[in-house]
């Protein structure tokens, strides 16, 4: 009788330590590891003087959106005069999404339209906005918006986000 009772000693006493060690294990998981789930606050920046910059610069009229609302956030820009003079400006939309708008004048087109709309392909369908043909790009990383008319200039709005946000981005934009 005396073994069985130890027995039962020595399973009770692995019960409570493995309990002991579960709930000092929450206790770190709980205090020591963050746990905050939404997206970091991506800080907005100013592209007035890149703008500026693009514009004295490049060899094609720079387009940047003119009256979206403050909800577009413009999160990157940059130009890179020495390469195909290519301008790039990123938004994050009213719905948490990306948009941006890139422009070259690379004669490496397709190789262009390939990397701003992350490997998408030209679809059928096409959009009239603001007197302007845009062709409609899916498939890729990025959906995107195509306009392929102004001479030596191809202009993308690509991004994460639906066709509605990048249609109201392409409508936005003013070249000068």
């Amino acid at each position: 009788m005396a073994g069985s009772n130890r027995k039962q000693k020595t399973a009770r006493d692995m019960v409570l330590s493995l309990a002991l060690i579960v709930v000092a294990s929450l206790v770190v998981y709980f205090f020591t590891i963050p746990h905050d789930d939404h997206a970091p606050d991506i800080k907005r920046v100013d592209y007035q003087v890149e703008l500026l910059t693009a514009r004295r610069a490049a060899s094609y009229p720079v387009a940047a959106p003119e009256g979206l609302p403050s909800t577009w956030k413009a999160t990157s820009v940059r130009f890179q005069g020495a390469d195909s003079d290519r301008w790039h400006l990123g938004f994050e939309t009213p719905g948490g999404q990306y948009a941006q708008v890139e422009q070259s004048t690379t004669h490496k087109r397709a190789d262009f339209i390939d990397d701003a709309s992350q490997g998408g392909s030209a679809s059928r369908h096409t959009e009239r906005i603001d007197g302007r043909t845009w062709t409609r790009y899916t498939g890729g990383r990025y959906d995107a918006l195509v306009l392929k008319d102004t001479p030596g200039v191809t202009t993308v709005v690509a991004g994460t986000a639906p066709f509605e946000d990048l249609t109201a981005l392409a409508a936005a934009l003013k070249a000068e």
